[in-house]
């Protein structure tokens, strides 16, 4: 066998794999989307066997001699190049799957999916006890999990490395100590004038097809095509794709509050335009997604904050959203409406939070993981902790769990690990940002005259098309010239954006 034809041999098992990946995202968009509620145990098998089947694929001895086989070939070529970058992360993807049995594999597929079916009936009826049965399971099978791989420094080292790799827990917690240093201050200071921003505008009665059709007018700006995109209604946004010509959105409504649903598109929107802008020579191949979640979420909090939060962008789209609700916002400027949608409120929801105290969020829910899985309180007593640390944090009271612990879909899916990506990806939003206006001054008045394509074309080329050929720090490098999670950027713009905002001295 020649080292070509060996290397289209694993291109092409490669390719049968990342099919079976997609079609588990899309029996998984199925389930959140459009999916009956007595499909649930048959789902969960459903994907339970495409998972295993994934599995065993990706963990076959063939694919092991065929990497091997590889080598010389692999060394033979630039580092860069699509062929080398096929193999090396084919080989990271095999040597970690393998530590992993199929048969623990398949139990962790089935358990998400019948979990996320209890999470969105006990979130509807705010009942944690239906679901704490299923995170017990959970926090069992990552247990188990964890105990597959050597020892780390931390056990959440091995979670964390499955969305942000090479990034261990200690790092993550030196810069969200940073980040708590400069923003709780900022906090406070916002919160001594806090009646000095007026967001009365964003509430009102705004009818849900109206909604849906302003947000799409929106996305199809940013680069939402007709023909390459869907957008759906769910009860947690996300964003997931099928292949680069099917890239699938979902938000939520509440018709009395027009922000959620904008901002939720958006974020979701900066998802999918990561995926979308990946070259199409990785389709079908494990270098077909995001490089992490820490970079996927620069993109989403990239758009839904620094575009979608400007001045400049409503310049664009208040006279848009006006027209799309008559009467209702007439009275309102542009200086007001972006104060409005800027207003610093500490509240219950997550992907509701304002900017500043969204980290907060976030690092209770990191907090919390590292506790659920060292065993630091029986999980029945995890609401309890979770409203105790709302109250120190943030001022908040819980009134229900639905608002409380059950909010987030992400740990009935088994995605413990995840939720630092969301603040180490609004720190790499402001890095990458600074390098946008540094190649294109005159950024802001683009996107003032709803000229988006210039930022997602600069995106594509310097970050998209990559999709997972380099490591995240390798990623963060080529973009911005540092392979570190710099907070330094991000606590500048935070700190200039709100005290404009709320004239502070």
């Amino acid at each position: 066998m020649t080292l070509q034809t060996r290397f289209l041999d694993l291109k092409a098992r490669l390719a049968e794999i990342h099919d079976l990946t997609r079609v588990s995202s899309l029996l998984g968009w199925d389930q959140a989307v459009t999916m009956p509620p007595g499909g649930a145990a048959v789902r969960a098998e459903q994907m339970a066997t495409v998972g295993r089947i994934a599995h065993e694929r990706l963990t076959s001895p063939d694919i092991g001699r065929l990497l091997d086989g590889l080598a010389g070939y692999e060394a033979s070529l630039p580092y860069e190049s699509d062929e080398a970058s096929l193999i090396r992360v084919t080989r990271y993807d095999y040597e970690r799957a393998r530590q992993v049995p199929t048969e623990l594999r398949t139990e962790m597929t089935r358990v998400a999916s019948l979990s996320r079916h209890a999470w969105a009936s006990a979130r509807a009826s705010s009942d944690f006890g239906a679901f704490l049965p299923f995170l017990q399971q959970t926090i069992d099978l990552k247990k188990r999990y964890v105990d597959c791989f050597e020892p780390a420094a931390e056990p959440y080292d091995v979670l964390l490395d499955e969305f942000e790799r090479g990034l261990p827990t200690s790092e993550v917690r030196a810069i969200f100590t940073q980040l708590k240093q400069a923003i709780v201050p900022l906090i406070a200071a916002v919160a001594d004038r806090a009646e000095a921003v007026d967001d009365r505008c964003l509430y009102g009665h705004f009818p849900i097809p109206q909604q849906r059709e302003f947000c799409l007018s929106v996305l199809r700006r940013f680069g939402y095509t007709d023909d390459g995109w869907r957008f759906d209604p769910t009860a947690h946004p996300f964003a997931t794709n099928m292949g680069l010509g099917d890239i699938r959105l979902t938000t939520r409504y509440y018709e009395d509050n027009i922000a959620v649903s904008v901002f939720g598109s958006m974020h979701e929107c900066g998802h999918g335009l990561y995926e979308a802008g990946i070259a199409p020579s990785l389709e079908r191949t494990p270098l077909c997604r995001g490089t992490s979640l820490g970079i996927h979420e620069s993109q989403s909090r990239l758009w839904e904050n620094l575009v979608g939060r400007s001045r400049a962008a409503w310049t664009c789209f208040l006279p848009e959203l006006k027209a799309a609700f008559p009467g209702q916002l007439d009275s309102v400027d542009l200086e007001t409406f972006y104060r409005a949608i800027n207003k610093v409120k500490p509240g219950l929801i997550r992907v509701e939070a304002d900017e500043l105290t969204y980290g907060l969020q976030v690092v209770l829910r990191f907090e919390l993981e590292q506790e659920m899985l060292s065993g630091a309180f029986p999980l029945a007593e995890l609401p309890d902790a979770w409203n105790a640390r709302m109250k120190s944090y943030l001022g908040v009271d819980v009134p229900d769990v639905a608002s409380g612990v059950l909010q987030d879909v992400h740990w009935s899916l088994g995605y413990v690990g995840y939720f630092p990506t969301y603040v180490l990806g609004s720190i790499a939003s402001a890095q990458i940002w600074d390098k946008a206006l540094a190649a294109m001054p005159d950024l802001s008045a683009q996107i003032a005259r709803g000229e988006f394509s210039p930022l997602r074309e600069w995106l594509r080329q310097v970050l998209h098309r990559h999709g997972r050929k380099f490591t995240p720090k390798e990623t963060l490098q080529k973009v911005t010239g540092s392979d570190t999670f710099d907070v330094g950027p991000y606590v500048g713009y935070l700190t200039k954006k709100y005290s404009e905002i709320y004239e502070l001295r």
